[in-house]
């Protein structure tokens, strides 16, 4: 048997076993659950200011109280039942990263507190905080190089 056509005999039978998944629904979930958790975070922001506090400080206090939900709600096991319902809406940076900290921690804590949970709970989050720091110092001092030239230069 030729071994182009047992690929094409199992892509028909993966494509014939494989459900269709409704974008357009899965696009409008995503849409209005990040724009919803958005708007919990604008609505904490303003509180915060109408209570005097600065700009900084107010997306201080966003950033925690959106961080501290999603981990309760991860730990609840709600946040990924919301997260199946609305696809990636529900993957706001900072829930999602909150979430992909919490999720390995409650999948290994059985382990123990030091090797399950402390050991397991940057598997997902790690790359990304490394690459992250990584980023931020290279764009860091590519802005010193050239924001300094830019001020001799003058």
């Amino acid at each position: 048997m030729d071994p182009t056509e047992s690929k094409q005999e199992y892509q028909k039978y993966v494509d014939k076993k494989s459900p269709n998944s409704p974008i357009g629904k899965n696009i409008f979930n995503a849409f209005w659950t990040g724009g919803l958790i958005c708007s919990i975070g604008q609505i904490i922001m303003n509180i915060c200011k109408e209570r005097g506090f600065d700009q900084t400080t107010s997306g201080t206090i966003v950033s925690i109280i959106l961080i501290a939900i999603a981990a309760i709600l991860t730990g609840l096991n709600i946040f990924n039942k919301i997260g199946k319902f609305c696809g990636a809406g529900s993957l706001v940076p900072i829930t999602g990263f909150a979430n992909s900290i919490v999720s390995p921690a409650m999948e290994y804590k059985s382990e123990g507190y030091v090797m399950g949970v402390g050991g397991k709970m940057f598997t997902v989050a790690g790359p990304v905080l490394v690459f992250g720091i990584c980023s931020a110092i290279i764009v860091g001092l590519l802005y010193l190089i050239f924001n300094t030239q830019a001020v001799t230069l003058v």
